[in-house]
């Protein structure tokens, strides 16, 4: 039996379903079945992008694999909550592996060997994937290819065909509505994280120290990985203090208990305001930017034990650069 009705009976459960899935179609070379695992009108919102349909997402993927033909994605870890009428919400922590052998987006073939990480949040139901939210460390794989983020992302806009015609960047002026409309649970380690994330937006970064375990393990943007509050007080405040009039919004959270996993949750965030601030962005440019962010955490007895936060660092200067014409 299904572990939900209008699922597949190959699946027991929701993590051995989105683990599945994904290994069906990146590792084994089933993108054909994105017509069955990807709603027809799925849509995929990334910083980079928002896209609607199942026909981009295959060309992407078949342009991934051209350039990174050994591309593994080894799922760290799947968090999720029932939505009603056998759907869910997972959201789902990949440390992904690849080798640079064909030429694609970033150019001809260097044999490079990457490592990052991708957090993609999927409603699903029907034995598929019906909306989707997703970041990608684009920065990690820019500076491992051995290149210049900004430089990157002003050659990306222009072999995009310059600011006029180039891929738009998700904004709240971009995003499309999909089905899912939930905000996930209130589950009391969801809440707990989202608070942490709130008071960290106020400039209240005393909680830290108050929140995080002394040896928290840390992982950001860039592939950065760091040890304890100073660690990730470096994180937050470059990234903050650079859009220190921003909006913060809690966009959806979750919060987990399962056997031999511990307390767990995941909230997905958006900042949107102006570059107004020194920071992690360089010169303040007054640019109106939007992030949306994605943050896996686990707590343990002495507080935060672990956290993973990806933002796209390419998608955010891309904004910027569009915005000052420093093209």
């Amino acid at each position: 039996m299904a572990f939900l009705p209008g699922f597949d009976e190959r699946w027991k459960d929701i993590p051995d379903f989105i683990l599945g899935i994904t290994k069906d179609i990146w590792e084994d070379r089933g993108i054909h079945t994105l017509h069955r695992y990807y709603g027809p009108e799925l849509v995929v919102r990334s910083p980079a992008s928002v896209i609607k349909g199942n026909t981009g997402i295959i060309a992407a993927t078949e342009a991934t694999l051209a350039e990174f033909p050994d591309r593994q994605l080894l799922g760290e870890d799947v968090m999720w909550c029932a939505t009603g009428g056998n759907s869910f919400l997972s959201s789902h922590r990949l440390y992904c592996t690849a080798t640079h052998e064909g030429p694609g987006m970033y150019g001809a073939p260097t044999g490079r060997k990457l490592a990052y990480r991708i957090i993609a949040d999927c409603w699903c139901r029907d034995n598929g994937v019906h909306d989707e939210w997703l970041v990608r460390d684009q920065g990690a794989i820019v500076r491992q290819m051995g290149l210049d983020v900004v430089d990157w992302t002003r050659d990306l806009i222009a072999r995009e065909g310059g600011p006029e015609a180039c891929v738009t960047p998700m904004t709240p002026a971009t995003d499309m509505p999909g089905p899912y409309q939930g905000t996930g649970n209130d589950n009391p380690w969801g809440q707990a994280l989202a608070d942490i994330l709130i008071r960290i937006a106020n400039a209240e970064f005393s909680v830290i120290p108050q929140s995080y375990d002394r040896a928290a393990e840390l992982a950001y943007a860039g592939h950065v990985t760091g040890v304890g509050h100073s660690d990730a007080d470096r994180f937050w405040m470059q990234l903050h203090a650079a859009f220190p009039t921003a909006q913060f919004s809690i966009d959806h959270q979750i919060g987990i208990e399962e056997p031999l996993c511990g307390a767990r949750a995941v909230v997905r965030w958006s900042l949107h305001g102006a570059h107004s601030g020194w920071g992690m962005f360089g010169t303040p440019t007054g640019a109106e930017v939007y992030i949306m962010g994605i943050t896996h955490a686990e707590f343990g007895r002495q507080g935060l034990r672990r956290e993973w936060t990806l933002i796209d660092e390419t998608a955010i200067w891309k904004q910027i650069l569009l915005a000052t014409g420093d093209l």
